[in-house]
């Protein structure tokens, strides 16, 4: 009763009613706390200093929305598919939680109109949707809690924006991909991914190169670190069929005698 009675004056009057407006469009319900959401706006390249030089940026709400998405997500998954196996379930939340996924949902959302960053227009950032996605999840959570952020990601996003028969025909990630063969093959590997020559605060560019036994198999570079490690790990994942495998064996066997 009493959000029906002020979301007609928060839509309409005081100075944050545009950012009101923003989260009642987007997901049809007004915050209590809409500083959260205004935080969770403004990409790190746009941050915003205090006198004490902190930066405030959208950095820590990704981090926390980053868990509580994977939680809803596991969730969503375990009521979906009660007779599917842990694998498969963990496979597919990693396609849903993707940078790929998370982007594609803040576009359909219209949240890709709304963040505030600073980026050049010749600097791709590909990941700065689903990082706002991520940091308004993690303010919807601190706002309105977890059973309400859960029906909402599941019942007002996923249902409406994921095609689940898609995502399971997809194969988009390389890296447990190439994690369960170095498993079964009783192999060690390392993902090694550090900042590239071209590294900035505002606008950070990772490589990343992929070890097998500590022999150099695959390498690949991006905007946030978990593309850098898929790049690399797509590199290798022409030898991941059961005959390509041996090729990749060989070439490590060959390599460490």
């Amino acid at each position: 009763m009493i959000d029906f009675l002020l979301r007609p004056y928060r839509r309409n009057f005081g100075e944050n009613r545009l950012y009101y407006r923003i989260i009642d469009d987007m997901f049809g319900f007004i915050p209590n706390n809409i500083e959260l959401y205004k935080l969770a706006l403004i990409h790190k390249s746009a941050s915003l200093v205090l006198e004490d030089g902190r930066p405030i940026n959208n950095e820590r709400l990704e981090f926390l929305g980053d868990a509580v998405i994977e939680a809803v997500t596991s969730d969503y998954l375990f009521i979906e598919f009660p007779d599917r196996d842990e694998g498969f379930m963990t496979q597919l939340r990693s396609r849903i939680v993707s940078r790929q996924s998370l982007n594609e949902l803040a576009v359909h959302l219209g949240l890709d109109r709304q963040v505030i960053s600073n980026s050049g227009a010749g600097i791709v950032q590909k990941h700065i949707y689903g990082d706002a996605f991520e940091a308004m999840m993690g303010a919807i959570y601190l706002d309105q809690g977890y059973d309400f952020v859960n029906r909402l990601l599941i019942n007002g996003i996923y249902y409406r924006y994921l095609n689940l028969d898609e995502l399971i025909e997809s194969e988009t990630d390389f890296k447990s991909r190439l994690i369960e063969w170095s498993q079964k093959n009783h192999h060690r590997i390392l993902f090694r991914t550090d900042h590239d020559q071209g590294y900035s605060s505002a606008h950070p560019v990772f490589r990343c190169t992929v070890l097998v036994d500590d022999i150099e198999v695959g390498h690949g570079s991006g905007d946030s670190k978990k593309e850098a490690e898929q790049q690399a790990a797509f590199s290798v994942a022409q030898y991941m069929s059961d005959e390509q495998c041996a090729t990749l064996l060989d070439r490590v066997d060959r390599l460490t005698r």
